[in-house]
């Protein structure tokens, strides 16, 4: 589904509904987000609701070289990036899963780093990174842990819901994770610009 919108009965049947990562071995950049929602959950595809940021982000702070679409996740490998969720399950809120679930979920992403071995995580949500690993006092920004070797870096939640975040101060601490996770590389130049 590359654009279409999901109408509301396939929103309503999506609840529950996995979806793939978007994995391969030694990627600089593994982003964790919290759990897919029904629109992913819909369309197989990560951070696919409109109005989500994650894609708006990742390309303004230099990962991507375009605005790429949620139907075109299986690009990111090539550019060093990768998507997991703590919570596999998609469901119309974050906030509909448990504690329980995040620490599990913290567990599986262990796990992954352990098998994959990124150079980083990103957790993308601070509230998902602090249940799912003990870290109550955890801020956005780099983090003291590492998991299996990689270090971490939690990003604020992209969704639109997160009104405390702008898109421009968002993108601001997307940049600030490529600039240490991506050193001596350009931001990623939009092939559509101009160029001056």
């Amino acid at each position: 589904m590359a654009g279409n919108r999901p109408s509301a009965e396939e929103l309503a049947a999506a609840e529950g509904a996995r979806i793939p990562d978007v994995l391969s071995p030694g990627l600089r950049v593994l982003f964790c987000g919290i759990n897919p929602g029904l629109w992913s959950g819909a369309t197989g595809h990560h951070f696919a609701r409109p109005g989500n940021r994650f894609w708006p982000a990742l390309h303004a702070s230099g990962f991507t070289p375009r605005l790429l679409q949620p139907h075109e996740q299986g690009e990111l490998p090539a550019l060093g990036l990768g998507i997991t969720n703590f919570v596999a399950r998609a469901s119309a809120r974050a906030a509909e899963l448990n504690d329980d679930e995040l620490r599990a979920g913290g567990q599986v992403l262990v796990e992954k780093v352990r098998r994959f071995q990124p150079a980083w995580v990103a957790v993308v949500g601070i509230t998902a990174y602090r249940t799912a690993f003990g870290e109550r006092r955890a801020t956005v920004g780099p983090q003291d842990r590492r998991i299996e070797g990689a270090r971490v870096w939690v990003l604020p939640n992209p969704s639109g819901l997160n009104a405390h975040w702008t898109a421009g101060t968002l993108a601001a601490e997307f940049r600030q994770l490529r600039q240490v996770s991506l050193p001596g590389e350009p931001p990623q130049p939009d092939s559509g610009a101009p160029q001056g």
